[in-house]
């Protein structure tokens, strides 16, 4: 049993590689959890895929015992969350698990767009937060410039903000006193009922569901019978524990600990992120506010290149949806590609990420369609339908108009790339709304459509300004716009799979690069393929890929020139014959090289 004044449970914030999971790495190895010899860099990054791009993608959580030096022992609870916008899902949660932040700033590059973001996450939660300026080993550091914009951009006191460098381990030993001393004490009653907030879950091949729980108040024992209060499923608690990195049996949870339990729960489905746990028996009247469930932004179909894996993928996709509650999929056909999955993401990384672990971890080669966002049709009969692939667009007729998603989207960039910036915001049909200065740095917010950034904005964005911007974006808005759908056909056959939704100035464009690009990756056939990129039923680009000839004229020496043209016309005629009924192969890598408009 811990008393609660001695528990501290606590998150560490940052943008994308500022040196949130370095940081985690030295106080689990300056407090003796992990021996030495177990040590490895991003303890807590357990995927392959986290350790290889080195990013956090699940929030983890370790639990900590520190000898503080008025010689009191106290217990932590330390929660490494992603820094990514794709995965900012994963950090709300883990806010309303804990009591206090540790803001982590790199005093080398100062204060980022995630930076801001993650901050305002932890201040809704109604966070302490502790300031930390990392990396003040590098020469470049400038821990004054870099605490003077914390108080300018984010409005928190830097004035006694911890200077470390998590990779040498300096300022450590501050870092711990100021988490004992400066953040509080989780506040809960122990005699009350059963209140535990369900955090996270996943699925272990040896143990079924493991469930992550920060209990709030009363007590929870190996051996209870527990409620799930919104799914109102009922279990018998197994095992009980808490992560030192490895699960470690305990007896109990009290007010204020997080640990895990597992009760022979057979799917992640039943365990709802953001449920209420409470014991069957004299439980909590009422459950916890819960979490808003995260909304897909950006949709693409998943298809095996091989049909026959069509299952295997099944199989994949729902065993990864269990531990991803951001991840939503529907069954889909498409005419070139056979049977996949309509899947929603958080954001392209996402898209990314999830795509490479079903590659990896379940070797199927998959191909992905063109990224599109949802729109909302509003029909003529007054009624409102969600459109989520352009190959479903209803007839024009029945449409009233159509509203797209717009962000707002906060870009902090070194003044001398404002310049292309604003051009690239511009292009991609912007609307500026605020530009002011932070130091050196220009902070822009804009108002953009979704579905010019979901293809490669941000990647344009980082190419522009040489990686020195940094970009966060919330979704704001439907709003209505001038938006058709471009088809590309192939040899007057519609290919669903390159149908996209564009804006009616853009769709020219948009249709010489796609109709360009594909006549480059189309092998030659013996007939001539019209490509060509098309709005209903005119046409706005064309190109024409000309067909293999033989030279049928070659043993005709001299004589009449009608001899040679009879020959020709004959050609002419099969090759226009082979058209009506050839079937134009389209290669799987032309679908993938023509979905990237990155030029």
């Amino acid at each position: 049993m811990t008393d609660i004044s001695k528990i501290r449970n606590f998150a560490i914030v940052a943008h994308i590689d500022h040196g949130k999971s370095t940081l985690a790495d030295r106080l689990i190895q300056s407090t003796g959890t992990v021996a030495d010899r177990d040590m490895q860099a991003q303890m807590l990054d357990s995927m392959d895929i986290e350790r290889e791009r080195g990013i956090t993608i699940k929030a983890n959580t370790v639990r900590i015992d520190y000898k503080a030096d008025d010689g009191e022992t106290y217990v932590l609870n330390l929660i490494d969350t992603p820094g990514h916008v794709d995965f900012g899902y994963e950090v709300s949660r883990s806010m309303r698990a804990v009591e206090g932040s540790l803001l982590v700033v790199d005093s080398t590059q100062g204060v980022e767009a995630q930076t801001l973001a993650n901050v305002y996450q932890a201040l809704d939660a109604d966070h302490e937060i502790v300031p930390v300026l990392n990396k003040i080993d590098l020469p470049a550091a400038d821990c004054d410039r870099v605490a003077e914009q914390i108080e300018d951009v984010i409005g928190i006191d830097a004035s006694n903000a911890l200077r470390v460098s998590a990779k040498s381990g300096i300022g450590i030993k501050e870092t711990l006193e100021a988490i004992v001393h400066r953040l509080p004490a989780p506040k809960g009653e122990r005699d009350a009922p059963l209140k535990a907030m369900l955090v996270d879950s996943w699925y272990d091949s040896y143990l079924g569901v493991v469930v992550l729980v920060r209990v709030i108040d009363g007590v929870m024992k190996k051996g209870d019978r527990i409620k799930m209060m919104r799914t109102g499923g009922l279990y018998p608690i197994e095992r009980i524990g808490v992560f030192r990195p490895q699960m470690q049996p305990v007896d109990e949870l009290g007010p204020g600990e997080i640990g895990f339990f597992t009760g022979s729960i057979k799917q992640v489905r039943d365990t709802r992120v953001g449920d209420t746990v409470t014991t069957e028996k004299k439980g909590c009247e009422t459950a916890l506010p819960g979490f808003k469930p995260a909304q897909p932004v950006v949709f693409c179909g998943l298809f095996p290149v091989d049909a026959a894996e069509f299952e295997d993928l099944r199989d994949a996709i729902e065993k990864l949806a269990l531990n991803d509650a951001s991840f939503s999929f529907e069954m889909e056909t498409s005419a070139a590609l056979g049977f996949g999955f309509r899947c929603g993401f958080l954001g392209l990384l996402h898209l990314e990420v999830i795509r490479d672990r079903l590659e990896r971890e379940y070797d199927i080669d998959l191909i992905t369609t063109a990224p599109s966002v949802v729109y909302h049709l509003h029909m003529r009969d007054g009624t409102v339908e969600d459109l989520h692939n352009p190959a479903d667009m209803p007839d024009l007729t029945f449409i009233d108009h159509i509203e797209e998603p717009r962000i707002k989207a906060t870009i902090l960039v070194p003044d001398e790339y404002l310049g292309d910036v604003l051009k690239l915001c511009q292009d991609r049909r912007g609307i500026q709304l605020d530009l002011t200065y932070a130091g050196s740095r220009a902070m822009v917010v804009y108002d953009l459509p979704l579905n010019e950034v979901v293809f490669d904005f941000y990647d344009r964005l980082k190419s522009v300004t040489k990686g020195y911007a940094s970009f966060d974006y919330v979704i704001s808005e439907y709003r209505e716009d001038f938006l058709v759908k471009m088809q590309v056909l192939v040899n007057d056959e519609p290919v669903d799979a390159l149908s996209m939704m564009v804006h009616r100035d853009r769709a020219e464009q948009r249709g010489r690069v796609m109709c360009e690009k594909l006549k480059e990756l189309i092998p030659r056939h013996m007939f001539k393929i019209p490509i060509q990129a098309a709005i209903g039923g005119r046409v706005i680009a064309r190109e024409t890929l000309s067909a293999m000839r033989k030279d049928v004229t070659a043993k005709c020496y001299g004589g009449d020139a009608t001899r040679k043209r009879k020959l020709l016309d004959k050609q002419k005629a099969g090759k226009k014959k082979m058209r009506q009924f050839g079937k134009v192969e389209i290669p799987q890598q032309a679908f993938i090289s023509a979905l990237k408009m990155d030029e």
